[in-house]
């Protein structure tokens, strides 16, 4: 799997024993350190027993219960000869760099960390031969969420950044590649949402059950299938840009029309229809992707039908 078939997991808590089990079930060696034996031990145990979990549940077949994952004496043992180093220790600048520069000391590796919110050039500063260190933000749960955002650092090899990537489509991921600025890309995003969610709410137009369901059963219904860019080109961009203006005379400057846009539909550029928008579009291509849309959609309604998502009476007051 593109030179990567040793793998160590620094740190066994939710993160850490989900790669571990996941990097094990795609057939590779693994080795998992967590604080000291006694923890890491448990920490086996309790990927054990969610593996066991997911098997009784058919989430698995009962081939996953042959992989293992190795316990190492301390974080050095973990990294001898390993090929990559996953460090997924909590959110702790000061624990990550220690375990770090332990790991970058004992092993010739590629070191990534896993994390959600730390800069990649600060914690590089406690990584010998940086150039083979990079982000990896895997998203809980590790097994199931198929997205992974890599992040490089200012001195990291782009040899090492394609390997890693490679290597994550090679394990049955989806990896993509973000900036080392805060949030990255996707809690940036999710942020952003949660703080117009917020702000909705505390004005008094819909309770936060209602605007949950609004979100998971319009847009959010969509998002499986298709990111903003492609959704708004077979809106039509031009209807996004009025719907922005309206939003700007009714919220104000901060949803004032950006730039880019407005220069798209100048250009006549406005989605599928005009056979460019965001994406360009070969003739025809427009109308095939709404059809596959339409399935994709119409498979997904069918789906939640059958299996609705858990119901939950928040208690609270209507707007």
């Amino acid at each position: 799997m593109f030179g990567v078939e040793t793998v160590a997991v620094l740190g066994g808590g939710t993160m850490g024993g989900g790669i571990a089990g996941h990097f094990a079930r795609a057939g590779l060696t693994v080795r998992l350190a967590d604080a000291s034996a006694e923890l890491t031990e448990q920490a086996i145990e309790r990927l054990r027993q969610r593996t066991a979990g997911h098997v009784e549940a058919g989430l698995l077949d009962e081939e996953a219960l042959r992989a293992e994952v190795a316990a190492a004496s301390d974080v050095e043992a973990a990294v001898d000869g390993a090929d990559l180093v996953i460090e997924a220790v909590p959110e702790d600048p000061e624990l990550k760099a220690e375990i770090l520069a332990r790991a970058s000391k004992a092993t010739e590796g590629i070191i990534a960390t896993n994390t959600s919110s730390l800069p990649i050039a600060g914690l590089a500063d406690s990584v010998e031969k940086p150039e083979r260190f990079l982000g990896v933000h895997w998203f809980n749960p590790p097994e199931w969420t198929p997205g992974i955002e890599v992040i490089a650092g200012t001195a990291t090899d782009r040899a090492v950044v394609e390997r890693v990537l490679e290597f994550l489509k090679d394990v049955g991921k989806q990896p993509a590649e973000v900036a080392d600025r805060a949030g990255f890309v996707s809690n940036r995003l999710q942020m952003a949402l949660l703080r117009e969610a917020l702000a909705i709410v505390a004005e008094g137009q819909t309770t936060r059950a209602d605007l949950d369901t609004i979100v998971r059963s319009t847009f959010g219904f969509r998002l499986p299938f298709f990111g903003p860019f492609q959704i708004a080109d077979m809106a039509g961009l031009d209807v996004y840009e009025a719907v922005v203006e309206q939003h700007e005379q009714g919220l104000g400057e901060r949803f004032r029309v950006p730039d880019s846009l407005r220069q798209l539909v100048r250009e006549g550029r406005c989605g599928t229809a005009a056979g460019g928008g965001f994406y360009d579009y070969e003739p025809g291509a427009g109308d095939r992707l709404l059809v596959e849309r339409d399935r994709l959609y119409a498979s997904l309604s069918g789906l939640l039908e059958r299996q609705p998502p858990p119901s939950f009476d928040g208690g609270e007051p209507r707007p």
